[in-house]
């Protein structure tokens, strides 16, 4: 929901409109109304809720910390599943200390933020860990009963 509110509120700019307090918050509300629906009360207030988020006063923070979370899942992975190797690739990344581009940082650390893989690896981890929840839940429910 940030990043559409983001993507919105940035189209708005880009289009040469107004981006007013009350485009903002409209905007807000139509979002939390399309997420939430009637699951929730969404009283007045909560309009306002996108002024108080620090993530939004930073271009674009949601897609560079769910590309920063792509990258660090792909990097752990590639230190605990692929030895040796991937544990000198990293540490080696590590001591570029960013003196070279981000992603070309990356790709010599043998994650390629250009291809899907990075992003569909971290699909795939938070899916397991909403599988795993899942499981304890129904594990926990049956050793109340």
């Amino acid at each position: 929901m940030f990043a559409e509110f983001e993507k919105i509120t940035h189209r708005i700019v880009e289009d040469n409109a107004p981006l007013t307090l009350d485009v903002i918050t409209e905007t807000y509300r139509k979002l939390l109304e399309t997420y939430f629906g009637d699951t929730l009360v969404l009283d007045p207030a909560l309009s306002l809720e996108c002024l108080r988020i620090p993530h939004f006063y930073s271009a674009f923070y949601v897609y560079k910390y769910a590309t920063g979370i792509s990258a660090a899942i792909a990097l752990a992975d590639k230190v605990v599943n692929e030895g040796t190797s991937a544990k000198a690739a990293y540490l080696n990344f590590l001591k570029l200390g960013g003196s070279k581009f981000p992603l070309d940082e990356l790709v010599d650390a043998g994650v390629d933020m250009q291809s899907p893989e990075p992003i569909q690896r971290a699909i795939q981890y938070f899916s397991d860990l909403v599988d795993r929840l899942i499981d304890a839940y129904q594990a926990l429910g049956s050793s109340v009963r």
